[in-house]
């Protein structure tokens, strides 16, 4: 559980420094986008080698839990990440 907050808080100093690295405001709506479908990319993945992997386990429904509990990290380190970009854009005009 410790290690979820040290994710979360090395994503948003990741986010701090993109944020204060690139010149003028980043598109945030582009970057939950693209959490999202990393997330349903890596979700599908992993639950199919889960489901391959694990003797007795439903396939469809590895992938289709899988799927959605990669989305909602990917989603939640989206949002760290954004706000970082806006502490960085924010460091940026100072």
């Amino acid at each position: 559980m410790v290690w979820d907050l040290w994710v979360a808080l090395i994503v948003l100093f990741l986010g701090v420094i993109y944020g204060y690295k690139r010149p003028g405001k980043e598109n945030r709506a582009a970057i939950i986008k693209k959490a999202v479908l990393i997330g349903v990319v890596l979700g599908v993945i992993l639950g199919l080698l889960i489901g391959v992997l694990a003797p007795g386990v439903s396939v469809i429904g590895m992938t289709i839990g899988a799927t959605i509990a990669m989305v909602i990290i990917a989603i939640i380190l989206a949002l760290f990440f954004v706000v970082g970009t806006v502490i960085g854009d924010f460091l940026e005009r100072k």
